[in-house]
């Protein structure tokens, strides 16, 4: 009995410190910047998990409607798909942001995998003339492998203030749009996600947009692009 428990705790204390606690260090000292970040009057809009072509064409046209501009933390797969969507939120002002090459948790990948998904998204990015961006770790996970990764290409990782869990499927644009009211607040840096996600998600997070952005500017708030500067 003794042995299988010292194993479970070697196994454990081995996934602890290989990703575990490099995300739970980040995510305590992201939190604990938060009075520091305070900017009055100003909204970070993030968008995770894209581009998508079903849905990313419909929530630029509602930015640029609104003369929003947001950060788009790609996928490389998705943006090697969809090089137009690339082209098109850069030439509308938004910012192009890197977030993995294939969407995979940190916890699930080796050294090596690792090493390779940074290898492999940022060059698609650069082949869409995307240079150094910031970077978001999915699900906000990070292993040993990807901090030497984030200064070996001198990456800032970005995380987030407000999150509405807009991917869930049982969640409607109206509650999205209440969550991301109630849960804002100056300087804050909003994600939500414009891919992947349950069915349908997406196109939720747009119409919770909809009500939502002619409050945040009916308030005083403006809008800005990360550029790393948080």
């Amino acid at each position: 009995m003794l042995i299988p428990i010292l194993v479970l705790l070697g196994v454990g204390g081995i996934v602890g410190s290989y990703a575990f606690f490099p995300s739970s260090w980040r995510k305590a000292k992201h939190r604990l910047t938060r009075d520091k970040r305070r900017r009055e009057g100003i909204l970070y809009l993030t968008f995770d998990d894209g581009p998508s072509a079903e849905d990313t064409p419909a929530l630029l046209d509602l930015l640029a409607r609104f003369q929003v501009p947001a950060t788009f933390f790609v996928v490389g797969e998705f943006a090697r798909d969809n090089p137009q969507l690339i082209h098109r939120m850069r030439e509308e002002g938004h910012q192009v942001a890197f977030h993995s090459a294939r969407h995979h948790s940190a916890y699930l990948m080796s050294p090596r995998q690792t090493r390779q998904d940074f290898a492999d998204g940022l060059a698609e990015l650069a082949n869409l003339g995307i240079e150094n961006p910031c970077f978001r770790p999915p699900w906000g996970v990070v292993n040993l492998a990807s901090l030497g990764q984030i200064k070996k290409y001198r990456l800032q990782a970005v995380l987030w203030d407000v999150m509405a869990q807009d991917w869930r499927e049982d969640i409607s644009p109206e509650e999205i749009a209440r969550r991301l009211d109630q849960r804002t607040w100056p300087g804050a840096v909003i994600c939500l996600h414009d891919g992947r996600g349950a069915p349908g998600a997406p196109g939720r997070t747009i119409q919770a947009l909809e009500q939502q952005l002619p409050l945040w500017l009916a308030q005083g708030y403006r809008f800005e692009t990360l550029e790393c500067a948080v």
